[in-house]
């Protein structure tokens, strides 16, 4: 079974220097893993785990200039 099947959101995961990074998954925790997969060791310890924001996709555009 395909895991889209379930619903996934997008989240804005806050980083050290002020910029947001986007993620996506079932749950805060799952965007997490699914970021570990994609980011190296060093952009991960700019992450900040526990700050972060569920985001629509219609809403996007509104935090363009904030993703790094």
């Amino acid at each position: 079974m395909s895991s889209f099947s379930n619903p996934h959101f997008m989240y804005l995961f806050q980083l050290k220097n002020g910029k947001k990074k986007l993620a996506y998954g079932e749950s805060p925790e799952d965007a997490l893993d699914i970021l570990r997969i994609r980011l190296n060791e060093a952009e991960m310890a700019e992450l900040l785990p526990d700050q972060f924001i569920k985001v629509n996709q219609r809403e996007l555009q509104q935090y363009v200039r904030e993703l790094g």
